[in-house]
This record gives C-alpha cells, sequence and structure tokens, in this order.
C-alpha cells in the first residue's frame, strides 16, 4: 500500500514521490526527507515534503532556501506545495518510514 502513495496524483499527473526526495536531500542541509501526498481540493494531491534538517545547518530562511532548490531541479508541478520540519521521521522496527503517519499528522495541519 505504501508504495502506491509513494506516487502522488497532482492534477491528474502522476508524480514519483522519490524522484522529489532524491532533489531535496541533494541540499546541503537536509538529514533526512519523506515525500508524501496531502488531499488538496485544487490539485488532489499536494506534493508535500517532510524534512529532517542537519544538525548544523543554517535553518534561518531554510524553508525559503529549499523552495529556490527545487525550483532549480524539479518540473512546476513537481514542487512541494507544503514544506514542514521535524526532528526526526516515525519509523517501524526495520527502519522504514512510516508514511501513513506523516500523511495522517500533517494533513490535520493542512486543513487547519
Amino acid at each position: 500500500m505504501d508504495r502506491v502513495k509513494d506516487v502522488i496524483n497532482t492534477g491528474g499527473i502522476q508524480v514519483s514521490g522519490s524522484e522529489v526526495e532524491d532533489a531535496l536531500f541533494d541540499h546541503e542541509a537536509v538529514s533526512e526527507v519523506a515525500v508524501i501526498g496531502l488531499p488538496d481540493e485544487k490539485w488532489i494531491e499536494a506534493v508535500s515534503v517532510v524534512v529532517v534538517p542537519k544538525e548544523d545547518a543554517d535553518r534561518e530562511n531554510l524553508r525559503e532556501k529549499l523552495e529556490e532548490h527545487a525550483n532549480e531541479k524539479l518540473a512546476d508541478f513537481k514542487r512541494p506545495k507544503h514544506i514542514f520540519f521535524v526532528e526526526d521521521l516515525p519509523r517501524n522496527a526495520a527502519g522504514k518510514i512510516l508514511k501513513r503517519e506523516l500523511r495522517e499528522e500533517f494533513a490535520e495541519k493542512v486543513r487547519e
């Protein structure tokens, strides 16, 4: 099920979550990143990223820096509509990121 959800349907276009993850992971301030699709009235799903910044990263204007980085690396429709920052990502016993938990948590924040 989670592999199917790694593909985000945004505006009727299928976006690979791993492609967006690879592009953002390339940024010097990013320790970990998970890409999820969050419900969106206009786009069906909004490409959204959950980022764990590196401990020594300059966090000032980090959101803007990541947006600029995404603009350079990704097509318009692949760029994140939402960027969230966390200290760590939820994982199962095998170490796999629990994207389902991230979708549940951040879908609430988008609705607020």
